[in-house]
C-alpha cells in the first residue's frame, strides 16, 4: 500500500536496504550480505520495537532523506549524524515520532561511514533467498535507493520500548584488527608477515561493501603464481598481486584465487564497516591455527 510507505527525496552516496543477510547459500555462490555494522542495525530496530532482523536503511557517508506517507517511529544509529524532521533537529540514537508527510533526513556522518535508519514495522522489500538485503556484488535484493523511489513499510509490532539512553562504542582514530593467520600465510616471507603486523596501512577510498581495501606497503610473497579458486570466508584477508591486503566484508565473493594470509574474527568487522578512508589500520596477527584440508582432499599448490 502506498499510504504505508516512504518516498526517497535524497538517496545519498549509497543507501541500501539491509537486514541480517541471507545465510546458508555460499555453496550457490551467494554471500551473506546484510548490514555491515550489525550491532548498529540491531540497535536501531530495538529502539523502534522491531525484531532485530527487520530491514533498515544503511547509508554511506552522506546520509539520505525520505518523506513519510504514514506516521512512523524512526531511529538512526551507527555513524553519528545530524537528524532532522522538516528541517528541525531531533535526537540521533533515539526513537523519534515522525508525522505523515514529514521529511526525515539523516545527514552526513560526523564520524564513521554508515548510519542505520529503522522504521517501526521495517522496510517491506521483496525477500530473495529469505532476505531483503541488497547485495552490491551479485545484484540480489532491492536496488540501491534512487530519487523518487517508493518503498513500503511493514505493520508496526506494538508499543515502542521506553529507553533512557543507548550504548555507542564511538569511532576509534585507528582501526585495530586481530588476524588469525592462515590458511595461506606460508605464501608470504617472514619479512612479508612482519610487514603485516608493523606496516603503516590506511583505509583506501576504493573500499566498499565487498571489501575494505588498504593503502600502504606490499606483503612480500614467498611463492609465485596463484591458487586454484577456493572458498572465501567473511573476514578473509586476501592479498591480491599488488601485495596490499583486502578485508572481505558482507558482499564478498564466495571463492577466489589470491592467497588469504589470515581471517579477521567477525566480531571486529563492525568497526571495519565504520572506518572512513584514510583511517590508519593496524593488523595484529594471532597464533596460527590448523587449516588442514578434509581427509582425502589435496590442496592445490597454485604454482
Amino acid at each position: 500500500m502506498t499510504d504505508s510507505a516512504f518516498v526517497v527525496v535524497r538517496p545519498g552516496a549509497l543507501t541500501t536496504v539491509q537486514d541480517l543477510g541471507r545465510v546458508g547459500h555460499a555453496h550457490l555462490g551467494v554471500p551473506r550480505s546484510g548490514a555491515l555494522d550489525q550491532p548498529a542495525h540491531r540497535l536501531a530496530n530495538r529502539l523502534v520495537g522491531n525484531a532485530e532482523g527487520a530491514a533498515t536503511l544503511e547509508t554511506t557517508l552522506t546520509g539520505c532523506a525520505v518523506r513519510l506517507r504514514r506516521p512512523a517511529t524512526v531511529a538512526v544509529t551507527g555513524a553519528p549524524c545530524p537528524v532532522t524532521v522538516d528541517g528541525r533537529p531531533v535526537a540521533w540514537g533515539a526513537a523519534v515520532r515522525v508525522p505523515s508527510g514529514a521529511l526525515l533526513e539523516a545527514g552526513a556522518a560526523a564520524h564513521g561511514v554508515r548510519s542505520y535508519v529503522a522504521f517501526d514495522g521495517g522496510v517491506e522489500a521483496e525477500r530473495v533467498l529469505g532476505s531483503r538485503a541488497t547485495d552490491v556484488l551479485s545484484g540480489l535484493g532491492p536496488a540501491p535507493l534512487a530519487d523518487g523511489a517508493v518503498l513500503r513499510l511493514g505493520r508496526p509490532r506494538g508499543p515502542v520500548p521506553a529507553v533512557d539512553g543507548v550504548p555507542h562504542r564511538g569511532v576509534a582514530p585507528e582501526l585495530v584488527l586481530p588476524v588469525v593467520l592462515g590458511p595461506r600465510d606460508d605464501w608470504f616471507t617472514p619479512a612479508g608477515l612482519r610487514t603485516l603486523s608493523t606496516g603503516d596501512f590506511r583505509v583506501a577510498a576504493a573500499s566498499n561493501r565487498i571489501g575494505l581495501r588498504t593503502e600502504g606497503p606490499s606483503l612480500e610473497r614467498a611463492r609465485d603464481g596463484e591458487l586454484a579458486s577456493e572458498g572465501m570466508a567473511l573476514g578473509a584477508l586476501q592479498v591480491p598481486p599488488d601485495g596490499r591486503p583486502v578485508l572481505f566484508l558482507a558482499d564478498h565473493p564466495t571463492t577466489g584465487g589470491y592467497p588469504v594470509v589470515g581471517v579477521v574474527p567477525e566480531r571486529y568487522l563492525a568497526a571495519a564497516a565504520q572506518a572512513a578512508p584514510g583511517t590508519p589500520v593496524r593488523f595484529a596477527p594471532l597464533v596460527r591455527v590448523s587449516w588442514g584440508p578434509p581427509a582425502g582432499r589435496t590442496v592445490p599448490d597454485g604454482g
